[in-house]
């Protein structure tokens, strides 16, 4: 059963009978808006390139990134499927994806931070149908979903974090407008969420 996630909600991620989650795909989905009007008709919807990346972070040092340049960790722990360079067609399935294999995330990283930024610039007024979400990868359940609501004038957002707590990992919707085209441009908005 998903749970639908709101701005700072936390789940932990240990499954009913009580044993942890060894690996999760956290999905990000969205469409181009449709724009309105004549030229609009003429021109077509337009290609919105969002990135999905993931900060590792040791404290508050961040120590590796998974992004499209970049697409596995230095330790093999965490996998990026690649860039999308224009989002889906609205048939909710996800356009980039990342692998975590919590059991192998190496135990000096207590945290790993998700971003998504609008790489060609366009704000999220421009982006419809966008979510995030996060999957059991080893049965293909969806644990929990977090959607970008509301559109704005940004051009990231700070979108969930998943950080150790005791012997297990919890995830924690953050939801945070931000600006910036790729993840360094976040590394200071992430700062207060860690």
């Amino acid at each position: 059963m998903s749970v639908n996630l709101t701005k700072g909600q936390q789940i932990s991620l240990s499954k009913s009978d009580g044993s942890s989650l060894t690996a999760v795909r956290m999905g990000l989905g969205w469409q181009a808006a449709r724009r309105k009007g004549f030229l609009a008709r003429l021109t077509g919807g337009g290609a919105i390139d969002l990135d999905a990346s993931a900060v590792l972070f040791a404290g508050q040092k961040p120590i590796d990134v998974v992004f499209f340049q970049h697409l596995t960790s230095d330790d093999g722990s965490v996998r990026h499927s690649g860039d999308n360079l224009v989002g889906g067609a609205g048939h909710g399935g996800d356009d980039e994806t990342i692998l975590v294999d919590l059991a192998g995330v190496p135990a000096h990283v207590d945290q790993i931070v998700f971003t998504v930024n609008s790489f060609t610039g366009q704000t999220f007024a421009e982006v419809q149908n966008a979510f995030c979400r996060l999957v059991d990868e080893t049965n293909g359940q969806e644990l929990a979903r977090y959607t970008l609501t509301g559109g704005g004038s940004h051009t990231a957002q700070i979108m969930a974090k998943v950080h150790r707590a005791g012997a297990g990992w919890q995830l924690k919707a953050i939801g945070e407008p931000a600006t910036g085209r790729t993840f360094q441009d976040l590394i200071p908005v992430i700062a207060a969420h860690l």
